[in-house]
């Protein structure tokens, strides 16, 4: 039996799973609905971990998916858990109050050299509270933690030292990699470096909207999500090349959306052959030819907040 591609969706009142269907044909007819896991608990996020998935349930518990089911494996003490990523069979949990955890042995172990990180003391929000750890992506052994708002950190040796790449100021809500490329959804457009994070510049060609809070990569293209603000407004997804080049907005349901399409609620394969969004409202959108048509898979969902593609 062949397996086909699986968007998952992480909303306020479990998680949301659609078989799609091959790449020729799209997404499968889904009037019977999706299966559901996890059901009453609040899911805040997840990660692809080979064929398993990681879960994040009411910022507390770590749930994995096997072939078996899911299981509980672990609460996170003391701060909330934020965001998490799998690298090289190894969970990174990032945590609020700007916070990494690793996950060994069943236990979760603090990345104490995190919390030195050079600039930490400059790190803050808008509204003046911590700053939170908000999204983790690697390319090979070089791992980015997004902190919001704190710019990017880099490791290349497990955690043990830390440099700062991006100015605190660009304010970043995801970064993602691919092809050695480090690219980050910003305040003020995409930011791009090729060089491992040590320098970079602002893509926002085309974009009518430059604050951007999601991105992923789809085939040899790029997917970003933009609006007017942190409050969001006629928030959009447009794709350009990787290669750099002018952005268009895809043509999706009504073509822009209330409140924003926020980080980590845009995710594609990198072959493009599948690529989803969702919205605050709880509408999610596939994509089965690299972002240049779309469908509404699902609709009035609970709220989401992470949308993951499986091949």
């Amino acid at each position: 039996m062949v397996e086909m591609p699986t968007i998952h969706v992480a909303t306020a009142n479990g998680v949301r799973s659609w078989e799609t269907g091959s790449r020729d044909t799209g997404p499968r007819d889904t009037a019977g609905g999706p299966d559901v896991a996890l059901d009453g608990r609040r899911i805040t996020g997840l990660a692809r971990a080979d064929d398993d998935i990681w879960a994040v349930a009411d910022h507390r518990e770590l749930w994995k998916r096997s072939p078996d089911g899911w299981t509980l494996v672990v609460d996170v003490d003391g701060s909330r858990a934020t965001c998490i990523a799998s690298i090289d069979g190894e969970l990174w949990v990032g945590t609020s109050e700007a916070h990494l955890l690793t996950l060994r042995d069943g236990a979760l172990h603090v990345i104490d050299a995190f919390d030195h990180v050079p600039s930490r003391d400059a790190w803050y929000t808008p509204w003046g509270g911590p700053p939170d750890t908000r999204s983790i992506a690697n390319w090979d052994d070089d791992v980015y933690v997004n902190v919001h708002v704190g710019g990017i950190p880099r490791t290349d040796d497990g955690g043990a030292t830390w440099a700062p790449t991006i100015d605190i100021d660009a304010d970043v809500h995801q970064v993602t990699t691919a092809e050695g490329l480090v690219l980050a959804a910003c305040a003020e457009g995409l930011a791009v470096s090729a060089d491992r994070g040590g320098s970079w510049s602002m893509r926002t060609q085309g974009l009518e909207r430059t604050y951007c809070r999601a991105v992923a990569v789809c085939d040899d293209g790029v997917l970003l999500s933009s609006s007017d603000g942190p409050r969001g407004g006629r928030a959009t997804v447009s794709r350009a090349p990787l290669s750099g080049g002018t952005f268009e907005p895809v043509d999706a349901g009504p073509g822009s959306f209330d409140g924003n399409i926020d980080t980590m609620c845009l995710d594609a394969l990198p072959d493009g052959s599948v690529a989803a969004f969702g919205t605050e409202d709880g509408n999610v959108y596939v994509s089965g030819d690299a972002g240049a048509n779309w469908d509404e898979l699902a609709s009035s969902l609970p709220q989401i907040r992470r949308v993951l593609v499986m091949p």
